[in-house]
């Protein structure tokens, strides 16, 4: 790949069918995942002395936020975060909070509101942290945004602190990309502390990278195919990734492409009805020894089968040598599974990137008819001070 080149397509191409910003944000991942590193470890000791109160409080709670794939965001961080920190660890999504927020805001407990936004203008987000500092008696609020000029970062609050991306993650596509892998990780950084990841984000950064160039083509002859319907399993942490995946798809195939997400586990008990020939399944499969037992036996009972048109398993060991229905992580065989996520979720990006492309679609704009948009429009906030 060149300068003139991402994703295998030349810059002329990808503009002249409106996909230009969505490969290059995809593929510039690996290098802004090393920036935001960067930017993080410079800013630790200020970090650790903003959030160390409530995180380190066994009393008190962090709630991570977002709507949409910000939402999954927290979904595939909160359950690790919640072993590691002494305070209770939760993903809410800002539309949950603002729609009841009598369910997730205990004014007694100290909250830690941490908001994620590409663009920080998200109505929902400013109507949480509204609602946060009109019912808790003591929270905080850590901003990890895209957009320097973004509403988000000037909110009215008691206690805020912004932690802003490189401007590149500041994505002009459609579609959270750049923006999704960089606060993902930047939230994980920000909160364990950069000391322990600064010995594993350039296997991180490098594996995402191998991830995007080794199976570039193989997702691309996949797209091609036409499956109108797709399934994404995950477990544990990349559950998280999996509802992100279906997200993705969805969106970029202007909804022509019908997904659903779950657990293997979970497959069983109804969603797997969901299968028939012309449906292609995605596992992400875990390096949990435990955890990959349940993933393999799902897989194993699929391709037994013989119901959907292909199974995919995205696994950093493959329980089969057939290339053809898999997608390896081989620099993350040893790896923890919050290690994969950045390689799952590229290779989702990627899929529905040449889905959107084979449908005829602009992916940096998929949505002729104006029905959503890059920053969500049309929201009424209703009891919101």
């Amino acid at each position: 790949m060149t300068d003139s080149q991402h994703l295998g397509l030349s810059a002329a191409e990808l503009e002249a069918t409106g996909s230009f910003w969505t490969a290059r944000e995809i593929e510039q991942q690996p290098r802004m995942l090393l920036h935001t590193h960067a930017l993080v470890a410079a800013l630790q000791a200020e970090l650790a002395g903003f959030a160390g109160e409530i995180t380190g409080n066994v009393g008190a709670r962090v709630i991570l936020t977002g709507a949409g794939s910000s939402a999954y965001i927290g979904q595939c961080l909160a359950p690790l975060l919640d072993r590691l920190l002494p305070a209770r660890v939760d993903a809410v999504p800002s539309t949950d909070i603002v729609s009841a927020p009598e369910l997730y805001l205990d004014p007694a407990q100290p909250l830690l509101l941490v908001s994620f936004g590409r663009s920080g203008n998200s109505p929902e987000s400013l109507a949480a942290v509204a609602l946060v500092e009109a019912r808790v008696d003591t929270a905080s609020h850590l901003v990890i945004t895209c957009n320097s000029a973004g509403a988000l970062v000037r909110a009215p609050a008691r206690r805020l602190m912004t932690l802003q991306l490189p401007e590149e993650t500041h994505d002009l596509s459609f579609a959270m990309t750049s923006s999704f892998s960089c606060m993902m990780y930047a939230t994980l950084a920000a909160l364990t502390g950069t000391s322990t990841l600064a010995q594993r984000i350039e296997v991180i950064s490098s594996a995402m990278r191998q991830a995007i160039e080794t199976s570039n083509d193989y997702l691309r002859e996949l797209a091609g195919r036409g499956h109108g319907r797709v399934a994404y399993l995950g477990s544990g942490l990349l559950q998280g990734v999996a509802r992100e995946a279906a997200l993705k798809l969805g969106e970029l195939s202007n909804g022509a492409i019908v997904t659903c997400y779950e657990t293997p586990m979970g497959f069983r008990h109804g969603p797997k009805t969901f299968l028939d020939a012309d449906t292609l399944v995605f596992v992400f499969v875990s390096n949990n020894a435990l955890t990959r037992s349940y993933d393999l036996d799902l897989l194993e009972e699929l391709r037994n089968d013989g119901v959907a048109a292909r199974i995919i398993e995205v696994s950093a060991v493959a329980s089969t040598p057939d290339v053809r229905s898999g997608i390896a992580l081989p620099e993350l065989q040893q790896a923890a599974d919050v290690e994969l996520l950045w390689p799952c979720v590229a290779i989702a990006q990627l899929f529905a990137f040449h889905c959107s492309r084979a449908l005829g679609l602009a992916p940096d704009q998929p949505n002729k008819q104006g029905t959503v948009n890059r920053v969500v429009q049309g929201v009424r906030l209703h009891g919101v001070p």
